[in-house]
């Protein structure tokens, strides 16, 4: 297809939003995907082919969900409305990720169990996120929550944060995932420190710490098995 022509010069049947309209999303390519939520390429591009080129410069979808307003904006043509539009759909996509996995009343029984349900969201983060995993008394999860970012240490980690969450859902028992931009999931000092802290903290609140994971490049690490909980 010629970058130039417009979207409107297309055959009806082959513009991303009729055809959508007609057979239904689940036949779109990624990149008309895309383009519906775009709706407007750049001036001598149009928006199908701008699309593709957006997914190409980040490897398609999975780069594209792990991407910052920096690297986008970077992108020729893409200025902070499509940006904006794009880092939307992400979260969108990570908090329906979410949800679903809640819908399916999760048992966790291993620390793979964690690393199984977080590992592609996590991988490939730009920077450090600080996950709460709630759990009844069979332990199966009752609520995830994103409770810190950046750089995590003692200063900025407050027990209070997480514990206050935990209470809120009348968690029996917690687990704390982060992951490392790294991709090395190697525990730092202050990834014991923290984890330690919060065990003395979880023996007060009568609300037990199963485990901290921490996430690398398709690798992890528990600090329960490390014998660090």
């Amino acid at each position: 297809m010629n970058n130039s022509i417009k979207v409107i010069d297309i055959p009806k049947e082959e513009r991303p939003i009729e055809k959508l309209l007609l057979n239904g999303p689940e036949v779109l390519s990624n990149a008309e995907l895309l383009a519906v939520i775009l709706r407007t390429g750049t001036r001598g591009e149009n928006v199908i082919s701008l699309s593709t080129r957006i997914l190409s410069e980040f490897d398609g979808l999975s780069g594209l969900l792990e991407t910052d307003i920096n690297e986008i904006t970077n992108i020729k043509g893409i200025k902070n409305i499509k940006a904006s539009q794009i880092l939307a759909m992400g979260e969108l996509f990570k908090r329906i990720s979410s949800l679903n996995l809640l819908k399916k009343n999760i048992n966790i029984s291993s620390p793979s169990d964690i690393s199984k349900l977080l590992m592609n969201e996590m991988v490939g983060l730009k920077q450090e996120i600080l996950k709460l995993i709630m759990l009844d008394t069979k332990n199966n999860i009752i609520g995830i929550k994103d409770v810190f970012k950046g750089s995590l240490n003692t200063s900025i980690v407050h027990p209070r944060e997480i514990f206050k969450e935990a209470l809120k859902k009348s968690s029996s028992s917690i687990i704390i995932c982060h992951n490392h931009p790294s991709g090395d999931p190697t525990p730092s000092k202050e990834d014991i420190n923290i984890t330690i802290r919060l065990k003395e903290c979880s023996k007060i609140m009568g609300i037990d710490l199963l485990d901290h994971l921490i996430i690398g490049k398709y690798k992890f690490v528990s600090l329960k098995e490390k014998g660090i909980i």
